[in-house]
């Protein structure tokens, strides 16, 4: 794709923070350059906020925020109101296109039961800002566990929870997975489906999410009790966000191969498959800067 189709292609969808992006990377310029073109035409922006505009973290909301979204519009020769337009008022519609879970998980139903159990409709009320995760492969070739720093943004108000998944390898021991909470959050009621490998666990905030608010959560889930694992899948109802995915593997049990691939729902073909490097540490992984609903994931081979 032409970068100037994924720059049309970008201001026509959205989410906004996707299309600044987009438009920044487009026009070759710095953000300090951005904040500096912008004090010629008046108007102050530090470039800690442009960043965490163009991250999706915070999003222009005040008058003067606003006022600089339409020089952004000029300084990155966009189109008039072809940026602010994205910046709709957040209400119950302001939610990423969604994927239902029986597209993206083969288990579907056993995941379907265990979060009626938690009272928790597929839709939680978050969607991902940016998701960093962390997956560790152990000397037995096996999934030791994952970790995640994760950024929520609430679609609606009221929302005091997030709800976590993990999908174990054929033949784990979902009694053995333990879920741990590491920041600002705590872990609540936890379900587990033998059958299918799946355990559902409550991150619990310390308040109430407002539509539109944050928040940034650290947790993981501890595994080992599988077989030899070959590739890590993460699903996705929402997309919009940003999602880094990186595999370590113990230094005794290195694959020969590593590569990143998409999927559109489960059991279709692999999509946009790429090559991954694995470095001098053991580690490979991939940047989506703006996911779509369906999987990604890494995939290797040992021999």
């Amino acid at each position: 794709m032409s970068q100037r189709t994924a720059l049309s292609d970008a201001l026509r969808t959205g989410p906004f923070h996707h299309a600044l992006r987009t438009a920044v990377a487009a026009r070759g310029l710095a953000l300090e350059r951005v904040r500096h073109r912008l004090a010629q035409r008046g108007v102050r922006v530090s470039v800690a906020s442009l960043s965490y505009w163009q991250s999706g973290i915070r999003r222009p909301e005040r008058a003067e925020s606003l006022r600089a979204v339409r020089a952004l519009e000029d300084v990155l020769e966009l189109p008039a109101h072809s940026l602010s337009r994205l910046l709709v008022p957040r209400t119950a519609v302001d939610r990423p296109p969604a994927r239902s879970y029986q597209y993206l998980m083969e288990p579907a139903a056993a995941l379907a039961g265990l979060l009626a159990e938690l009272d928790s409709p597929p839709d939680g009320g978050l969607h991902t800002v940016v998701h960093y995760e962390r997956v560790r492969i152990g000397p037995a070739r096996e999934l030791l566990a994952h970790d995640s720093q994760h950024v929520v943004r609430a679609h609606r108000d009221g929302v005091d929870r997030y709800v976590a998944i993990h999908h174990g390898d054929p033949g784990c021991d979902v009694e053995r997975v333990r879920v741990r909470a590491a920041d600002n959050c705590r872990v609540g009621r936890v379900r587990r489906d033998q059958g299918s490998g799946v355990v559902v666990a409550e991150l619990l905030f310390d308040g109430r999410l407002g539509g539109g608010d944050t928040a940034l959560l650290g947790y993981g889930f501890d595994d080992g009790s599988g077989p030899p694992s070959g590739e890590y899948v993460r699903g996705f109802p929402f997309g919009g966000g940003q999602y880094v995915l990186q595999a370590a593997f113990a230094p005794t049990a290195l694959p020969v191969r590593c590569r990143r691939f998409e999927q559109p729902t489960q059991g279709a073909p692999q999509q946009a498959v790429a090559e991954l490097v694995l470095n001098g540490r053991g580690t490979a992984h991939f940047v989506e800067e703006a996911v779509r609903p369906g999987l990604l994931g890494i995939a290797w081979d040992w021999s």
